[in-house]
């Protein structure tokens, strides 16, 4: 798929913010309730709409569905200023979650929230095929209001046999670390 210099750049932002709303500083996995955190301050971010659109599309993150693959691929290839209007891409090619649809009017409200909405759904749709489902057109939902194509039971269920003390001792040791012993009291 062939994408304008301005997706490359901003698809990159995207993922990274997503990134950075996953896990807090322990590792344990918090994006819903940092998805639902954003969603609510989104009228108070509305003025980063046009110099940093990745810090509010993250907002709609599993959001939309995608009715036409084939446009979407279309406009990921354009640069912004080619880009359609929003009541023109939603009839066609996008339909939005109720809870969505709710943010979807308060982003309008801006003067730049069409050409907004366009570019969220952008790198919604570049995100959604970069996890390449396991069949054309068919994605489950996760957790998190998004989509996980590739989530198995496997990755859903605790493994009660890991010891995660353990392994990560065995990382650190890996990496170059002494292992400590965790009987002795060194730890």
């Amino acid at each position: 798929m062939r994408l304008s210099p301005f997706f490359e750049e901003l698809s990159s932002a995207y993922e990274a913010e997503l990134d950075d709303l996953l896990t807090d500083s322990a590792g344990h996995d918090v994006l819903a309730q940092r998805l639902r955190l954003k969603r609510s301050q989104l009228p108070d971010l509305l003025p980063m709409i046009e110099c940093n659109p990745e810090m509010l599309a993250v907002a709609f993150h599993g959001g939309m569905d995608f009715l036409s693959p084939e446009v979407m691929r279309e406009l990921v290839a354009q640069d912004p200023e080619d880009l359609p209007s929003w009541d023109v891409l939603g009839e066609e090619s996008v339909r939005l979650q109720p809870w969505a649809a709710e943010l979807a009017k308060i982003v309008l409200s801006d003067p730049n929230g069409e050409q907004f909405l366009v570019v969220t759904a952008c790198l919604e749709y570049l995100r959604a095929s970069s996890k390449g489902p396991s069949e054309p057109g068919v994605r489950r939902r996760d957790d998190y209001g998004g989509y996980d194509d590739e989530r198995t039971d496997a990755d859903v269920e605790p493994d009660n046999d890991v010891d995660l003390e353990e392994a990560g001792a065995d990382w650190l040791a890996e990496q170059g670390f002494d292992r400590k012993d965790r009987t002795s009291g060194d730890n």
